[in-house]
Protein backbone atom coordinates (compact mmCIF):
# COMPACT_ATOMS: atom_id res chain seq x y z
CA UNK A 1 0.00 0.00 0.00
CA UNK A 2 0.97 3.48 -1.11
CA UNK A 3 0.95 6.10 1.00
CA UNK A 4 1.88 9.76 0.88
CA UNK A 5 2.65 11.68 3.69
CA UNK A 6 3.60 15.30 4.26
CA UNK A 7 7.45 16.00 4.70
CA UNK A 8 7.22 18.87 6.85
CA UNK A 9 4.33 17.32 9.07
CA UNK A 10 3.15 14.45 11.38
CA UNK A 11 3.78 10.81 9.94
CA UNK A 12 2.08 8.64 11.36
CA UNK A 13 4.37 5.71 13.30
CA UNK A 14 5.00 1.93 14.34
CA UNK A 15 1.44 2.71 16.46
CA UNK A 16 -1.06 2.72 14.34
CA UNK A 17 0.56 -0.52 12.51
CA UNK A 18 0.66 -2.09 15.85
CA UNK A 19 -3.19 -0.98 16.67
CA UNK A 20 -3.78 -2.78 13.05
CA UNK A 21 -2.27 -5.61 14.37
CA UNK A 22 -4.31 -5.94 17.33
CA UNK A 23 -7.96 -5.08 15.31
CA UNK A 24 -7.38 -8.09 13.07
CA UNK A 25 -6.26 -10.43 15.89
CA UNK A 26 -9.47 -9.41 17.49
CA UNK A 27 -11.90 -10.21 14.65
CA UNK A 28 -10.46 -13.17 13.81
CA UNK A 29 -12.74 -15.03 15.56
CA UNK A 30 -15.48 -13.58 12.98
CA UNK A 31 -16.59 -14.77 9.89
CA UNK A 32 -18.20 -12.10 7.54
CA UNK A 33 -17.06 -8.48 8.81
CA UNK A 34 -19.13 -5.69 7.21
CA UNK A 35 -20.78 -2.40 7.99
CA UNK A 36 -19.83 1.34 8.49
CA UNK A 37 -16.11 1.99 9.59
CA UNK A 38 -14.71 5.04 10.91
CA UNK A 39 -11.84 6.04 10.97
CA UNK A 40 -10.89 8.91 13.59
CA UNK A 41 -8.72 11.61 13.12
CA UNK A 42 -7.50 9.41 10.19
CA UNK A 43 -4.20 11.43 9.02
CA UNK A 44 -2.62 10.17 6.00
CA UNK A 45 -5.48 7.80 5.85
CA UNK A 46 -3.28 4.46 6.53
CA UNK A 47 -5.67 2.80 9.84
CA UNK A 48 -8.78 3.12 7.59
CA UNK A 49 -7.31 2.02 4.61
CA UNK A 50 -5.54 -0.29 5.75
CA UNK A 51 -8.78 -2.48 7.79
CA UNK A 52 -11.02 -1.53 4.41
CA UNK A 53 -8.29 -3.37 1.96
CA UNK A 54 -8.09 -6.83 4.43
CA UNK A 55 -11.79 -6.50 5.70
CA UNK A 56 -13.34 -5.29 1.63
CA UNK A 57 -16.93 -5.44 2.98
CA UNK A 58 -16.24 -2.68 5.18
CA UNK A 59 -17.61 0.93 4.10
CA UNK A 60 -14.89 3.44 5.06
CA UNK A 61 -15.57 6.92 6.39
CA UNK A 62 -12.78 9.16 7.52
CA UNK A 63 -12.94 12.67 9.95
CA UNK A 64 -10.41 14.79 9.71
CA UNK A 65 -9.95 18.23 11.30
CA UNK A 66 -6.59 19.54 8.85
CA UNK A 67 -6.82 20.66 5.32
CA UNK A 68 -3.70 19.11 4.73
CA UNK A 69 -4.69 15.21 6.08
CA UNK A 70 -8.34 15.80 4.18
CA UNK A 71 -5.81 16.04 1.24
CA UNK A 72 -3.52 13.04 2.32
CA UNK A 73 -6.41 10.55 3.49
CA UNK A 74 -8.34 11.27 0.30
CA UNK A 75 -5.50 11.22 -1.98
CA UNK A 76 -4.26 7.69 -0.14
CA UNK A 77 -7.55 6.29 -0.89
CA UNK A 78 -7.43 6.88 -4.33
CA UNK A 79 -3.76 5.93 -5.02
CA UNK A 80 -5.09 2.57 -2.96
CA UNK A 81 -8.57 2.05 -5.49
CA UNK A 82 -10.17 2.66 -1.85
CA UNK A 83 -13.59 3.93 -2.13
CA UNK A 84 -13.98 6.39 1.31
CA UNK A 85 -16.47 8.62 2.58
CA UNK A 86 -14.26 12.03 4.06
CA UNK A 87 -15.75 13.87 6.79
CA UNK A 88 -14.12 17.33 6.85
CA UNK A 89 -14.28 18.94 10.04
CA UNK A 90 -13.77 18.31 13.84
CA UNK A 91 -14.70 14.79 15.19
CA UNK A 92 -15.96 16.36 18.71
CA UNK A 93 -17.72 19.18 16.64
CA UNK A 94 -19.41 16.97 13.18
CA UNK A 95 -23.03 15.85 12.87
CA UNK A 96 -22.92 12.23 11.58
CA UNK A 97 -26.09 11.62 9.42
CA UNK A 98 -25.21 7.54 10.37
CA UNK A 99 -24.27 5.11 12.74
CA UNK A 100 -21.82 3.34 12.89
CA UNK A 101 -20.54 -0.53 13.35
CA UNK A 102 -16.83 0.30 13.99
CA UNK A 103 -15.05 3.23 15.01
CA UNK A 104 -10.98 3.20 15.03
CA UNK A 105 -8.43 5.44 15.61
CA UNK A 106 -4.99 6.99 16.81
CA UNK A 107 -5.39 9.81 18.47
CA UNK A 108 -3.69 12.40 19.98
CA UNK A 109 -2.94 11.55 23.41
CA UNK A 110 0.11 13.37 24.71
CA UNK A 111 -0.65 14.85 27.82
CA UNK A 112 -0.60 19.05 27.67
CA UNK A 113 2.00 19.14 30.27
CA UNK A 114 4.54 17.52 28.14
CA UNK A 115 6.86 19.99 25.68
CA UNK A 116 5.17 20.51 22.72
CA UNK A 117 5.83 20.90 18.96
CA UNK A 118 6.10 23.96 17.66
CA UNK A 119 5.09 22.99 13.91
CA UNK A 120 1.15 23.41 14.31
CA UNK A 121 0.00 20.49 12.57
CA UNK A 122 2.02 17.73 14.49
CA UNK A 123 0.72 19.75 17.83
CA UNK A 124 -3.27 18.84 17.06
CA UNK A 125 -2.07 15.39 15.88
CA UNK A 126 -0.49 14.73 18.93
CA UNK A 127 -1.27 16.51 21.94
CA UNK A 128 -5.07 15.61 24.02
CA UNK A 129 -5.32 19.44 24.37
CA UNK A 130 -7.11 18.79 20.91
CA UNK A 131 -9.30 15.82 21.90
CA UNK A 132 -9.72 15.55 25.09
CA UNK A 133 -10.25 11.83 26.26
CA UNK A 134 -13.32 12.27 28.11
CA UNK A 135 -14.98 14.16 24.96
CA UNK A 136 -12.94 11.08 22.27
CA UNK A 137 -15.08 8.46 24.32
CA UNK A 138 -18.13 10.17 24.68
CA UNK A 139 -18.68 11.14 21.10
CA UNK A 140 -17.47 7.42 20.11
CA UNK A 141 -20.20 6.02 22.18
CA UNK A 142 -22.84 8.21 20.63
CA UNK A 143 -22.31 7.80 17.17
CA UNK A 144 -21.47 3.82 17.62
CA UNK A 145 -24.70 1.55 17.03
CA UNK A 146 -25.50 -0.79 20.27
CA UNK A 147 -22.89 -3.57 19.97
CA UNK A 148 -20.70 -1.25 18.05
CA UNK A 149 -16.85 -1.92 18.23
CA UNK A 150 -14.49 0.52 19.18
CA UNK A 151 -10.59 0.08 18.69
CA UNK A 152 -8.11 2.86 19.56
CA UNK A 153 -4.46 3.26 21.42
CA UNK A 154 -3.42 5.74 24.21
CA UNK A 155 -0.65 6.27 26.67
CA UNK A 156 -0.83 3.36 28.99
CA UNK A 157 -0.03 5.85 32.20
CA UNK A 158 -3.59 7.03 31.59
CA UNK A 159 -5.40 3.88 31.81
CA UNK A 160 -6.97 4.31 34.66
CA UNK A 161 -9.18 7.33 33.30
CA UNK A 162 -9.90 5.56 30.12
CA UNK A 163 -11.52 2.36 31.90
CA UNK A 164 -13.68 5.54 33.70
CA UNK A 165 -14.49 6.99 30.90
CA UNK A 166 -15.19 3.66 28.79
CA UNK A 167 -17.57 2.67 31.88
CA UNK A 168 -19.45 6.04 32.05
CA UNK A 169 -20.62 6.11 28.47
CA UNK A 170 -21.85 2.42 28.06
CA UNK A 171 -18.48 0.72 27.12
CA UNK A 172 -17.71 -2.47 28.05
CA UNK A 173 -13.49 -3.53 27.96
CA UNK A 174 -13.34 -6.75 25.42
CA UNK A 175 -9.72 -6.97 25.22
CA UNK A 176 -6.23 -5.26 25.93
CA UNK A 177 -3.03 -4.97 24.99
CA UNK A 178 0.36 -3.36 26.07
CA UNK A 179 2.83 -2.39 24.14
CA UNK A 180 6.50 -2.36 25.37
CA UNK A 181 9.62 -0.74 24.05
CA UNK A 182 12.06 -3.79 25.06
CA UNK A 183 11.11 -6.57 27.82
CA UNK A 184 12.92 -5.51 30.03
CA UNK A 185 11.09 -2.03 29.99
CA UNK A 186 8.01 -0.80 31.11
CA UNK A 187 4.42 -0.31 28.79
CA UNK A 188 4.31 3.15 27.06
CA UNK A 189 1.02 2.36 24.97
CA UNK A 190 -1.68 0.19 25.47
CA UNK A 191 -4.58 -1.05 23.34
CA UNK A 192 -8.17 -0.81 23.61
CA UNK A 193 -10.82 -2.59 22.07
CA UNK A 194 -14.59 -2.01 23.65
CA UNK A 195 -18.12 -2.85 22.91
CA UNK A 196 -20.89 -0.72 23.14
CA UNK A 197 -23.56 -2.60 25.32
CA UNK A 198 -21.74 -5.72 26.36
CA UNK A 199 -21.40 -7.75 29.33
CA UNK A 200 -18.02 -10.06 28.16
CA UNK A 201 -15.08 -10.53 30.67
CA UNK A 202 -11.86 -8.97 29.51
CA UNK A 203 -9.24 -10.28 27.27
CA UNK A 204 -6.15 -9.67 28.21
CA UNK A 205 -3.31 -10.12 24.93
CA UNK A 206 0.23 -11.11 25.50
CA UNK A 207 1.84 -7.75 25.42
CA UNK A 208 4.17 -6.46 22.26
CA UNK A 209 7.66 -6.10 22.20
CA UNK A 210 8.76 -3.56 20.05
CA UNK A 211 12.70 -4.03 20.18
CA UNK A 212 15.13 -6.92 21.33
CA UNK A 213 18.74 -6.94 23.01
CA UNK A 214 20.64 -5.33 20.04
CA UNK A 215 17.97 -2.93 19.17
CA UNK A 216 16.42 -4.54 16.27
CA UNK A 217 12.69 -4.78 15.84
CA UNK A 218 11.63 -8.11 17.14
CA UNK A 219 10.09 -11.03 14.81
CA UNK A 220 6.55 -10.00 15.99
CA UNK A 221 6.80 -6.42 15.00
CA UNK A 222 8.77 -7.87 11.30
CA UNK A 223 5.62 -9.50 11.28
CA UNK A 224 3.39 -7.00 11.23
CA UNK A 225 5.15 -4.73 9.28
CA UNK A 226 5.07 -7.40 6.55
CA UNK A 227 1.44 -8.39 6.96
CA UNK A 228 0.74 -4.06 6.51
CA UNK A 229 2.64 -3.82 3.56
CA UNK A 230 3.08 -0.29 4.02
CA UNK A 231 5.52 2.10 1.63
CA UNK A 232 5.37 5.68 2.34
CA UNK A 233 6.52 8.65 0.40
CA UNK A 234 6.42 12.07 1.52
CA UNK A 235 6.33 15.02 -0.37
CA UNK A 236 6.28 19.00 -0.15
CA UNK A 237 2.72 20.11 0.48
CA UNK A 238 1.92 23.88 0.08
Amino acid sequence: MVLYQPQNGYCYNSDTHFLFNFICKNLEKYKNINGELLDIGSGSGILGLLLAKKFNKLSLNQVELQEIFQFFSQKNASTNNIVSKMHKGSFLEFDFDKKFDFCVSNPPFYHSNVIKSENENIKIARYNDFMPLKDFIKKASQILKNGGKFFFCYDCKQLSEIILYLNEFKFNLESIQFLHPKSTKEATLVMIHAKKDSKSLVRIFEPLIAFDESGEFTQSVQNIYKEAGTHSIKVEFE
